[in-house]
């Protein structure tokens, strides 16, 4: 899998490549549907969306039997609404913009005290930390995009504004008139399913001490009980096959020895295969 999606990545665009391609072994269909709900509002899907990738996805995905979790919805991330009129103006293009985004929202190292070669004598060796990554609407409204010969600075916020909101607003989740988000889980391949979806269970029932007020969770979509369903109809089947099998020999052959070898073999039969 991994030589033939080498293969494939010289094709895919370049935005799907700084992205990156994840790589997961799971069956095709959902095997249970975790939702987490606000019944009292205090929360929006945006807010349990955020919730349910930082705190519940990765948890899950490393439950034993689970290949893949999918969520519905995206996290938190910083938008910034540009103003056409005023990019104009200034005689700028988004790409300016981005150029700029990119230039000051980034991580760097910022090396250390004392680090070899060190003076002779020196004892102390201590590491720098600096913060680099950017956090509120404020500092990203800050980030310089262009400095004019007079002096002056032309900003994020000259061109447009910045807000926390989510990373894509295309969908909205519901849950009976109440905000929802989603996950889906899909098994492992050779999982049994219905201890997975128990350990799934188990696993946000844990979580569940920890949620904040007013979250709870729910299961709108749940293949389990169709699964033990059709177990207890092959379990029923199989004592119906036995009785009228036994029946069957016992009124042809009229010998209960004779009977008994072919109604036991019939679920050894059934076991071996």
């Amino acid at each position: 899998v991994q030589n033939k999606l080498q293969l494939a990545m010289a094709s895919l665009p370049s935005v799907v490549q700084n992205q990156g391609v994840k790589v997961s072994k799971s069956t095709r269909n959902w095997l249970i549907i975790v939702g987490l709900t606000s019944d009292d509002d205090s929360m929006d899907e945006y807010d349990l969306a955020d919730y349910a990738q930082s705190s519940v996805q990765q948890v899950l995905a490393r439950v034993p039997g689970v290949g893949e979790v999918e969520t519905f919805s995206a996290q938190y991330a910083m938008r910034v609404w540009l103003n056409p009129d005023r990019l104009t103006d200034y005689r700028m293009t988004v790409e300016d913009v981005v150029r700029g985004l990119q230039a000051y929202n980034v991580e760097v190292s910022a090396g250390q005290f004392g680090g070899a070669p060190a003076v002779e004598g020196q004892r102390l060796n201590a590491s720098v930390i600096v913060q680099t990554l950017l956090k509120t609407p404020n500092e990203f409204a800050a980030i310089p995009l262009r400095t004019n010969p007079d002096g002056s600075v032309v900003r994020v916020r000259d061109v447009g504004r910045t807000e926390l909101g989510t990373e894509r607003y295309g969908s909205r989740t519901l849950f009976n008139g109440h905000p929802a988000s989603g996950l889906a889980v899909r098994q492992a391949p050779g999982a049994n399913a219905l201890d997975t979806a128990d350990a799934v269970k188990a696993k946000m029932k844990e979580l569940s001490r920890y949620f904040p007020p007013g979250m709870r969770v729910m299961y709108p979509y749940d293949t389990t009980p169709f699964v033990k369903v059709a177990i207890e109809e092959v379990v029923k089947t199989l004592f119906e096959a036995i009785l009228l099998v036994f029946i069957v020999m016992y009124v042809f052959l009229g010998n209960i020895r004779a009977t008994l070898i072919p109604t036991l073999a019939v679920p050894v039969v059934i076991l071996g295969t």
